[in-house]
């Protein structure tokens, strides 16, 4: 499982209809988590990675300092599907893609992932799986944090 977590002063993601634009999640101050499920990922995993992107301190105290978290400013999240994440590009020019998990797996286990952080008491914003998105975000920091499940010790 990998994920890319953003913190944004504001993010959205809009898909493309047939002949429309629609916005299908969009906030202000908060985090913008970009979700891959990988092949043999398991539901734990994603629990344990919203519980760390719930508490992860990454945001800016009175002080300056970077010491607090989602619920410590009151910020949004929005989570998006993104399979392009589990990428092997070392060989050749065109990436890979066979890591990511099935589309089966990858739907309920991003489905998952939301609704532990729902039940952490964040309200989510989602794009949509599966679907072309177009992610627009003012990154603040810039703070970008690399999460791999491959990493935890």
């Amino acid at each position: 499982m990998k994920a890319v977590v953003q913190r944004v002063s504001e993010a959205s993601v809009t898909v493309e209809g047939a002949t429309t634009k629609e916005i299908t999640g969009a906030i202000g101050k908060g985090l913008l988590v970009l979700f891959c499920a990988e092949q043999g990922d398991q539901l734990a995993e994603a629990d344990y990675f919203a519980s760390k992107i719930s508490k992860m301190r990454i945001f800016t105290d009175e002080e300056g300092k970077i010491n607090l978290s989602l619920a410590d400013i009151g910020g949004s999240l929005l989570a998006v599907s993104q399979f392009t994440l589990a990428a092997n590009w070392r060989k050749g020019n065109r990436p890979g893609f066979s890591a990511a998990a099935s589309p089966d797996d990858g739907r309920r286990l991003y489905e998952h992932f939301c609704h532990s952080l729902e039940k952490l008491g964040h309200p989510v914003e989602k794009g949509v799986f599966g679907a072309r998105m177009e992610v627009r975000l003012l990154n603040d920091g810039p703070v970008t944090i690399i999460m791999d499940s491959k990493d935890k010790g």
